[in-house]
């Protein structure tokens, strides 16, 4: 009779080297994303500005992302930026299935249950496609410019990366999403409003990132150039 295998669990627990610290990071990534969706439907007035509550949070998954790709390089991170997509989309539609489901009769909270959680196919949409792509503008910039300036001035490359996501992000969000419901100039002011806070946090928050990126490449023992990498967003890998 074959006697089972002992393994050393101690051993076989241990994550690679290079992936210590990565899972954790992906896991920050996608929970901010989640929850500056869930807060957005609150409407805040901030220092003149009118903007989604979701602003407190969102800039956080930026941060994040341009530290997964200056750490593991754009094919990791782009796995991470796909999973994370399917996250929200499914958060979306639980949300709209928890609306349909009747209430308790003692529960009079339903309409405003379905105004904060309703799904809105449109905003939904916008949403979704705003993420994916200054999410991935973001990280290509920021590879790009890694191999060009080879690995120096992360600050540099942080916030160019940041701006270009951003304006992305801000841009097709807003004018996919209220276009035709706001006047034009009303529109041009939202989305230009966003992306200065939201580039500006990210650009306050900058000292921490690059603490960071500096703590994990010494934790991990890695700095990912993407030399040679495809590109294309069209691909998923396990993570």
């Amino acid at each position: 009779m074959n006697q089972p295998t002992k393994l050393d669990t101690a051993q076989n627990d241990s994550p690679p080297p290079g992936m210590r610290v990565f899972h954790a990071m992906a896991m920050i990534f996608v929970a901010t994303l989640l929850i500056s969706n869930a807060i957005a439907v609150k409407i805040i007035a901030f220092a003149g500005f009118t903007l989604p509550a979701g602003i407190i949070c969102f800039p956080i998954a930026y941060i994040f992302g341009d530290t997964l790709t200056e750490v593991y390089g754009y094919s990791k991170t782009r796995s991470v930026i796909w999973w994370g997509f399917f996250c929200l989309a499914g958060m979306s539609l639980f949300f709209w299935l928890a609306t349909l489901l009747p209430a308790a009769p003692f529960w009079k909270d339903q309409e405003g249950f379905a105004k904060l959680f309703g799904f809105v196919p449109r905003i939904a949409a916008s949403s979704f496609v705003a993420y994916l792509i200054g999410e991935f503008l973001n990280s290509f910039v920021l590879s790009k410019l890694k191999i060009k300036t080879a690995g120096k001035h992360f600050w540099l490359r942080a916030v160019a990366s940041t701006l270009v996501g951003q304006a992305a992000d801000s841009v097709v969000f807003n004018f996919l999403a209220f276009a035709g419901i706001f006047p034009f100039h009303d529109l041009i002011a939202i989305a230009l409003s966003g992306y200065i806070l939201k580039s500006l946090y990210e650009v306050l928050a900058l000292p921490f990132t690059i603490i960071v990126v500096r703590w994990l490449k010494r934790k991990e023992g890695v700095d990912t150039f993407d030399v040679g990498v495809n590109y294309t967003p069209f691909k998923i890998e396990p993570t």
